[in-house]
């Protein structure tokens, strides 16, 4: 099914409104605040509020008995531990996609992944931020040693679920993080 219009219903594709500018308001070294400015179709102004983000990466990793390896970690932002899958920043200069998802599978669980699959890249929340998460489906898994970065990494715990059960966890409401949801569901299917 590669139609563009489902349903009557175009996908993503452009658009009549216009970015007029935008202004620097908050700045660190992960992401930027900006206030923009646009038109819309029928010239009205109005400003918005976004966060540009460089983008991140994920390895769902699948495992041949058909377990997934997840991490327990905590995320300031919820104030809670969350179980997702490995995950990390475009943070590197010159790392492309697979580089980067390749790095962050063997820095947090110490997986290298002889296939890593394109499963899909989405916008995470597209009403504040330009954050795009690409997500890959990592199989012919071997153990390395990890490379933890940061207190929330060093801090968190490693496990082995089947893919079943992780989906029912999901359905649970255990597992919330959008990114873990988007990668289980798709494996599973």
């Amino acid at each position: 099914m590669n139609d563009p219009q489902r349903n009557g219903v175009a996908g993503n594709g452009p658009t009549s409104f216009v970015n007029l500018g935008e202004t620097l308001t908050f700045q660190n070294p992960v992401f930027r605040m900006v206030n923009a400015v646009f038109r819309s179709p029928s010239g009205e102004q109005f400003d918005r509020d976004i966060v540009r983000h460089p983008g991140a990466v994920a390895v769902l990793p699948l495992h041949d008995d058909d377990t997934v390896t997840l991490v327990s970690q905590f995320r300031g932002a919820v104030g809670m531990d969350l179980l997702e899958i490995p995950a990390g920043l475009l943070d590197q200069v010159g790392e492309d996609l697979p580089e980067a998802a390749a790095r962050e599978l063997r820095e947090e669980v110490g997986l290298v992944a002889s296939d890593l699959r394109q499963l899909i890249s989405y916008h995470a929340a597209v009403g504040f931020t330009d954050e795009r998460i690409t997500i890959f489906l990592g199989t012919g898994l071997q153990h390395v040693e990890t490379d933890l970065q940061g207190p929330e990494e060093n801090h968190m715990s490693v496990h082995r679920i089947a893919l079943h059960d992780a989906v029912q966890m999901i359905h649970d409401g255990c597992i919330t993080d959008g990114k873990t949801v988007i990668a289980l569901l798709l494996a599973s299917t």
